[in-house]
């Protein structure tokens, strides 16, 4: 019967509230078997009853839903030059957080030591069950590191995973382009998404029939080091992972900061970027739009060949809002398949900072319930 409880528990996570007729109705399932799955899951805190549904004249029948609670994950979205770490349920909404600025290229033990840290100031006696963690570069999934990272100096095939093994609880460690991804698609149930993470560098994470698309080496949708347009008109310029024309030396935040310095505008991080956008610096503003641009041309063949739904964008840049949607819409709909663009939609994100833990949270949730690994979780927690 375990064998198969994490169908029964994957109802619940994707529908929400259930009564048993429910139950047996979306999966097909005999009401014995029913019986038995959601005793199971009852007994083990997965699923809690949360009173009684319509009654036609009996007596109502109850109700189920994921207990949220019985757990928390901890998550940590790792980006260039700061990470966020969280504690979140098991639906994926964070509970608590903290920020830390840090840069990637720092190393590992470094980093890491900033996310142990903030692990353990953000933990309240809470029972962990799992970690995810994110990073800016290419993974492999199945073994939890990072593999030949543009601009990870000291991270390639370093065992991110075994760095938490004092936690002794599954840890997935995800691009973080990916997991913002996730947090975009699952809870709306869009199935063919591109989330683009515009910060100081630059990624897309694919969801597509429900799925992440991380390719077999981790990096589909790293479009931040394809070529840019722009580089085959002028001198290409130099990008930080050591080639030059990429995507991220002309749209990321650090290249605005660049040239903005350049311009004699004197700006320290991507955030005084937005402020100036903010504030309408005609510079800044003209920049930020240009790197729109950029981005669309960058993301416009995917949209022929992928034909999203939406292209979500998340990350402090995104916070320019209309000037950088903008340029991007201007060159999708310009470059992309008409038939591509008819119902497209190219937006902000509304989770704003916590978009990356958010999705962490989900993908490391969908690890621990799988349906081929419950029985392990059954037998830690029981």
């Amino acid at each position: 019967m375990r064998t198969h409880v994490g169908e029964v528990l994957a109802l619940f996570r994707e529908h929400g509230e259930l009564s048993r007729t429910e139950v047996i109705d979306i999966s097909g399932l005999s009401r014995s078997t029913v019986n038995q799955r959601l005793a199971a899951l009852e007994s083990a805190g997965l699923i809690a009853e949360i009173g009684g549904g319509e009654s036609t004249g009996g007596r109502p029948s109850s109700r189920f839903a994921l207990n949220r609670s019985r757990g928390v994950l901890l998550t940590a979205d790792i980006g260039a030059t700061g990470l966020i770490a969280a504690v979140c349920d098991l639906a994926g909404s964070p509970l608590r957080h903290r920020t830390v600025r840090v840069d990637v290229w720092e190393g590992p033990e470094r980093v890491l030591g900033e996310v142990d840290r903030a692990f353990d100031e953000l933990i309240e006696g809470d029972l962990v069950w799992g970690i995810g963690i994110g990073v800016p570069g290419p993974v492999e999934f199945a073994a939890g590191r990072v593999v030949n990272p543009p601009i990870m100096t000291g991270w390639d095939r370093f065992d991110i995973a075994g760095w938490f093994d004092r936690f002794e609880v599954p840890v997935v460690v995800e691009n973080d382009a990916n997991s913002r991804a996730v947090a975009e698609a699952r809870p709306l149930r869009h199935d063919n998404l591109i989330s683009m993470k515009v910060g100081t560098g630059i990624g897309s994470g694919l969801v597509f029939n429900g799925q992440i698309i991380r390719g077999s080496e981790g990096a589909a949708g790293d479009i931040g080091h394809t070529r840019a347009a722009l580089a085959d008109s002028a001198t290409p310029l130099g990008c930080r992972c050591g080639n030059v024309g990429c995507v991220e030396a002309y749209a990321g935040g650090w290249a605005l900061v660049r040239d903005l310095d350049a311009a004699g505008t004197s700006v320290e991080h991507v955030a005084d970027v937005v402020t100036l956008v903010r504030q309408g610096d005609i510079e800044a503003v003209r920049l930020v739009r240009q790197a729109g641009r950029v981005l669309g041309d960058a993301v416009a063949d995917l949209v022929s060949i992928l034909n999203p739904e939406s292209i979500v964008l998340s990350g402090q840049l995104a916070e320019c809002g209309e000037v950088l949607l903008s340029g991007v819409r201007e060159r999708v709909y310009q470059r992309s398949l008409p038939l591509a663009t008819r119902n497209l939609t190219i937006r902000v994100s509304k989770l704003g900072e916590l978009a990356g833990v958010t999705g962490l949270a989900i993908i490391t949730a969908d690890q621990l319930f799988a349906t081929d690994r419950i029985d392990e979780l059954l037998e830690r927690i029981g």
